[in-house]
């Protein structure tokens, strides 16, 4: 029972530091601090790592933690991914299992729905239909996975929340591209009449 109880102890110690190195990444990259994310994330993919090492010879215990970690870690690495414009690196490379994959790409899109307003804000316009374009794609994906929730560990509902999302950011666009449109016609209208 000792190895068990020890493994099970790294992979509960190191799931809460993964999911607050995740975190922190994340917030890194929302600041522009894309190199220190990427490191961030390189300790927590050496944990997870480690985590899932130390409990590959004990299959019978179960850690909810080191499955929410490796979701949190999904996420973070793919939203980063995207928001630097990168291919998107795989289940395999990322060293996690299908369903916390898939469930971290679905929670990510509430990163890029963050990323879409603070460009909005900029008056990034082309930026903000770039990572609407990518929401879309996921949830897209997302919603073509036809499994039960026992196999995806929820994915039906973080897919809807993904789409919610989604339409949100698109309302959010086009009225941000309406409101553009009306300034720069009120513009040119001004500058045709002249002063007065």
């Amino acid at each position: 029972m000792d190895p068990k109880f020890a493994a099970r102890e790294v992979a509960i110690v190191n799931g809460r530091r993964v999911i607050r190195f995740s975190a922190k990444a994340i917030r890194a990259g929302h600041r522009g601090q894309l190199e220190e994310a990427g490191a961030i994330l390189a300790k927590a993919g050496e944990l997870l790592a480690e985590s899932t090492a130390a409990i590959a010879d004990h299959p019978d215990i179960k850690i909810g933690i080191l499955n929410d970690a490796a979701k949190e870690y999904a996420e973070a690495r793919l939203f980063l991914a995207m928001a630097r414009g990168e291919e998107l690196p795989s289940a395999a490379e990322l060293g996690t299992r299908m369903a916390p994959y898939l469930n971290g790409l679905g929670e990510a899109v509430g990163e890029l729905r963050r990323r879409l307003l603070d460009q909005l804000r900029r008056e990034d316009f082309t930026g903000a239909e770039r990572l609407l374009e990518l929401m879309d794609e996921v949830v897209d994906l997302l919603a073509s996975l036809d499994y039960p929730d026992g196999m995806t560990g929820g994915l039906r509902r973080t897919t809807d929340v993904a789409r919610s999302l989604t339409e949100r950011s698109r309302a959010d666009l086009t009225s941000a591209l309406i409101a553009d449109r009306l300034r720069q016609d009120i513009a040119a209208f001004r500058t045709r009449r002249g002063p007065g």
